[in-house]
């Protein structure tokens, strides 16, 4: 049975996807008012070059590096981020640390995809600690939407997707990391289960509730 949320959810974060795909690798999502970031290594990481080498691919492409994940799916992760977050220069942190993780266990990853999982469940759980941290600190009031990614991807959107990008950050965390991750980062229901760490049947029942609840936030937006 389909959920009345479902298509907007899907038109809402594929057009984001799709214009994401289109920005530059070095472009930031950073609020206009927010210091610059420190110019990276030529790497993009610190510390010493990891160790092992880079990561395998399909036998007749290239070995991947850490600095071509780092390029090409850097602001990938960083718009996911923000998704959950609300905020994108907490997002740039979280996606960050993220990689400088990856940078500490890159000679123990087999290929690319162990790789990206391994940024998706970092960027997840980065996410998570940072809402832990808001509600212990009883300080955070939610930025408005407008705030929540960048002026440009705003500017595109109509007042359908922005409706639903609002709702998506009234949603609960579990609610909102499904979501995002299945329809923003086109991951499937096994590739959820492993970077939120719950079962195939909760992402199952989260989306469900998760897509009724934004049926109702949106109405007939």
């Amino acid at each position: 049975m389909a959920h009345p949320g479902e298509s907007a959810v899907e038109r809402t974060l594929g057009s984001l996807r799709a214009i994401d795909a289109v920005a530059p690798a070095d472009a930031s999502v950073a609020h206009p008012s927010a210091p610059p970031m420190a110019p990276p290594r030529p790497d993009g990481f610190p510390g010493p070059a990891p160790a092992g080498g880079p990561v395998a691919t399909r036998p007749d492409e290239a070995p991947r590096t850490l600095e071509d994940l780092y390029r090409e799916h850097r602001m990938r992760f960083v718009r996911l981020a923000v998704l959950l977050v609300d905020d994108p220069a907490t997002a740039e942190d979280v996606v960050q640390e993220a990689f400088t993780g990856l940078h500490r266990h890159w000679g123990r990853l087999r290929d690319e995809h162990a790789a990206l999982g391994y940024l998706r469940t970092a960027v997840v759980n980065g996410s998570r600690s940072v809402l832990r941290r808001r509600r212990t600190a009883r300080e955070y009031t939610p930025p408005h939407t407008a705030d929540a990614r960048s002026a440009e991807s705003l500017a595109m959107l109509s007042a359908e997707h922005q409706a639903v990008v609002s709702a998506l950050s009234k949603l609960p965390r579990r609610q909102r990391e499904v979501l995002v991750l299945r329809y923003y980062g086109g991951l499937s229901e096994a590739e959820i289960a492993e970077a939120t760490g719950i079962s195939k049947g909760t992402v199952k029942s989260t989306a469900s509730r998760g897509l009724e609840a934004i049926g109702k936030l949106v109405g007939g937006v």
